[in-house]
């Protein structure tokens, strides 16, 4: 009887190896992050030039948990903990101990039926037209190359400048408490909605957020257009907030990447309105070397003294790997307005007083970046 049950004792436990075995291979973990470091030269903040050590700008400083289990029929369980630090200190971003700040989402993919998840997770500004390749600062400006400019009286509420990334391209602001859906693909179009609970008893809009995007990929050509209203309980208790949409297009000619974008953004209490136009090229050139142009046009209503800004940035990469990157960038800014004291103001710039002390400012940055 020994003898019999002992191969039915091991043929047992190499069938529940097996089964283990096979399980795990169905689901997986991912330790992944983006460090970015380097030295910024201002030649105006506030009237004086300073040298400054600046991280998280081509890319932010980024540490991801994410994960899938593999459920059958096409269908995984996905999730996402993102948490954003200063390389220069090692903390959290925005504020101590809000470890997963920049996203945390759980949800279910499916092959067919597209993807819902659930939590604190990027809008469609940011996910159709940003991931879209149509903003060169993806590419190579970083957030040195997103929107701000002489718009503080645009009033963002929560935000550290009141215009500080003002369109939501650079994915700077999340919505909590969302529900997010993205369709697959359809013959190269692709969509998604979201919306973000306000929470506020008796009233389901208040302090809510609402998102939608859509995209056309068919080879070299690409089309993103996307919406979004995030309301704040500071403005209009909670009925008014902030309004973008925007458009853009590109298209690939060989080794250029071409690129046109437009955004509109709106105080719907104040009726403070931005315009921008922005185009550009990014070039990948021979080897290990790539290079990107940007121009950008941005301008207010009377609202906000009918202030603008024109914003021109160009970066030059070396690439020693996939994963890590050294790269110089330049950008400029020279604003205008019916105020006497319009000041320029790069993107980025978040110190007291890093605003220009009069129309133009210009920076230059030696930066390294890396991945794994």
């Amino acid at each position: 009887m020994k003898k019999q049950t002992a191969p039915i004792g091991l043929a047992g436990c190499v069938i529940a190896a097996c089964v283990h075995t096979n399980l795990y291979a169905q689901s997986s973990v991912t330790l992944q992050g983006m460090i970015d470091g380097g030295v910024t030269y201002v030649n105006n903040q506030h009237g004086g030039a300073v040298t400054l050590f600046d991280s998280g700008i081509y890319a932010p400083n980024t540490l991801t948990f994410s994960g899938s289990e593999v459920l059958g029929g096409g269908t995984k369980a996905i999730f996402n903990l993102t948490s954003q630090f200063d390389l220069g200190n090692g903390t959290t971003i925005p504020g101590a101990n809000q470890i997963f700040n920049r996203t945390a989402y759980v949800g279910l993919s499916d092959e067919r039926l597209g993807t819902v998840t659930f939590g604190n997770q990027y809008d469609f500004m940011f996910d159709t037209l940003t991931l879209g390749l149509f903003d060169g600062a993806f590419l190579f400006g970083g957030l040195y190359d997103f929107r701000q400019g002489p718009f503080s009286a645009l009033g963002i509420p929560q935000n550290p400048t009141g215009s500080f990334d003002f369109d939501r391209l650079a994915g700077a602001t999340r919505v909590a408490n969302s529900v997010k859906y993205r369709s697959p693909s359809f013959a190269g179009f692709s969509f998604g909605v979201l919306y973000g609970f306000g929470g506020v008893a008796g009233s389901f809009s208040a302090n809510s957020t609402i998102s939608a995007g859509m995209n056309y990929d068919s080879g070299p050509l690409g089309v993103g257009v996307a919406y979004i209203e995030a309301r704040y309980p500071e403005l209009g208790d909670g009925h008014d907030g902030i309004r973008n949409f925007g458009a853009g297009v590109h298209y690939r000619f060989g080794s250029v990447l071409a690129m046109l974008l437009y955004t509109n953004t709106k105080n719907t209490a104040s009726g403070a309105r931005i315009d921008v136009y922005k185009a550009g090229a990014y070039w990948t050139v021979s080897g290990p070397w790539s290079a990107g142009l940007d121009y950008q046009y941005m301008k207010g209503n009377e609202v906000l003294d009918n202030n603008q800004a024109h914003q021109i940035a160009t970066a030059v990469q070396y690439h020693f790997s996939k994963r890590t990157m050294a790269y110089v960038e330049a950008v400029y800014q020279r604003a205008s307005g019916d105020a006497q004291t319009t000041q320029a103001w790069i993107n980025g710039l978040l110190q007291p007083g890093a605003a220009a002390s009069n129309r133009s400012q210009s920076l230059a940055r030696i930066g390294l970046q890396t991945r794994f």
